[in-house]
């Protein structure tokens, strides 16, 4: 998908505020609504934007444990490997998970109350995968830094 200037404004309103109603949108990129509207229409066909969400607050609901949690797995075949995949999508505790290279196969984001709740969670969720071997927790002990915005694309000026 071509990426124009106009394009690319929008996504760094809609990024910033995704409740921006599309009469300021359009006032803010300076067009009037309806193809202000077709755009935004275009951009969520194409699939660049994803969805909408509400970023919440984790303290207010009692979420103060933050880990990354490297997870090696027994054997690396695709059935093994899509079995964990398929398991660890159900969890609701881990916020991400990652394949990856290096020493470990997967890197997981995950969310917990507590320590005692984090253990809980290892103990009883993830360590029963029959997948998993080996684990190593690093416990986040603050965020100088956490971003949901992209930057946006470089712009297409070919003709």
């Amino acid at each position: 998908m071509t990426i124009d200037q106009t394009d690319k404004l929008i996504l760094d309103i809609l990024q910033k505020d995704g409740r921006t109603s599309n009469a300021e949108l359009a006032r803010r990129i300076n067009m009037s609504p309806p193809p202000t509207l077709e755009r935004v229409k275009k951009l969520e066909r194409s699939g660049l934007i994803k969805s909408y969400v509400a970023l919440l607050d984790p303290r207010k609901l009692g979420i103060t444990c933050f880990t990354y949690v490297e997870v090696t797995l027994v054997k690396h075949g695709s059935e093994n490997v899509g079995r964990f995949m398929e398991a660890i999508t159900q969890l609701d505790e881990v916020m991400e998970c990652h394949h990856i290279t290096g020493g470990a196969d997967f890197l997981l984001k995950v969310a917990s109350r507590d320590i005692p709740d984090y253990e809980n969670f290892i103990l009883h969720k993830l360590t029963a995968l029959p997948e998993v071997q080996n684990l190593k927790t690093m416990v986040v002990l603050s965020t100088l830094k956490h971003e949901t915005r992209f930057s946006s694309p470089p712009i297409d000026e070919s003709p």
